[in-house]
C-alpha cells in the first residue's frame, strides 16, 4: 500500500509539472500609449499558445505558455516587432545588424514608432551615443534615417536602452 502511495503522488507530482505553464516576465518595454500596447498585443497574438498581459504604466510584459519553446517564440515575435525589454527568463534578441563601426549616416528600420511619445523616445536615445547629430523619425516611419559621426552598434544599444529596437538596413551604414 506505501509503495502504492509513493507512485500515485510521484505520477501525481510529474502530472502536475508537465502542465505547469512557463511564463517570462519582460520589463522596461517602450509602452507608452495605447497604440504600442495594441501593437505590441498584436505581435504577441501571432504566437499560436502564448497569453500575454501588458502592464503599460509598468513598462512590462508578462508572457505564457505550454513551454519555454512557446514563451520564447513571442519574445522573438516582441523584438520582431520593433520592442526590446529585459528579461532573465527568455533571450531578447535582435539582430541589429550593427558591426561596431564609426559611421556618418545610417537608416534604421522597424522600429515600433506610433506616436509623438516613441519619437521622443529615439531622441532620448541620440543623446546618448555621442557623435549622432540628427535623425528622420517621424510617428509612422516604417524607417529613418540617423546622421552625424557616431558607433552604429551604440546606436542600437542606445535603441534597447529605451524598449525599442530595430535594424540597420543593409547597405545604408556609410562608414567612416
Amino acid at each position: 500500500m506505501k509503495t502504492f502511495l509513493l507512485s500515485f503522488a510521484a505520477a501525481s507530482s510529474l502530472a502536475l509539472t508537465a502542465n505547469a505553464d512557463v511564463t517570462a516576465k519582460i520589463s522596461d518595454v517602450h509602452l507608452c500609449c495605447k497604440s504600442c500596447v495594441t501593437g505590441a498585443e498584436k505581435a504577441l497574438g501571432t504566437v499560436p499558445d502564448a497569453k500575454s498581459t501588458v502592464d503599460m504604466d509598468g513598462g512590462t510584459i508578462t508572457i505564457t505558455g505550454s513551454d519555454a519553446a512557446t514563451v520564447q517564440k513571442a519574445a522573438d515575435a516582441l523584438v520582431k516587432a520593433g520592442y526590446y525589454g529585459k528579461s532573465d527568463s527568455v533571450k531578447m534578441v535582435s539582430k541589429t545588424g550593427a558591426k561596431g563601426h564609426k559611421v556618418k549616416t545610417a537608416t534604421v528600420e522597424g522600429v515600433h514608432l506610433c506616436c509623438p511619445k516613441c519619437v521622443k523616445a529615439v531622441d532620448r536615445a541620440l543623446k546618448e551615443v555621442p557623435g549622432a547629430k540628427e535623425h528622420t523619425a517621424v510617428k509612422g516611419a516604417k524607417s529613418f534615417q540617423v546622421t552625424g559621426d557616431f558607433d552604429d552598434k551604440e546606436l542600437m544599444t542606445a535603441l534597447q536602452k529605451e524598449g525599442l529596437t530595430g535594424k540597420i538596413e543593409e547597405g545604408s551604414a556609410d562608414a567612416k
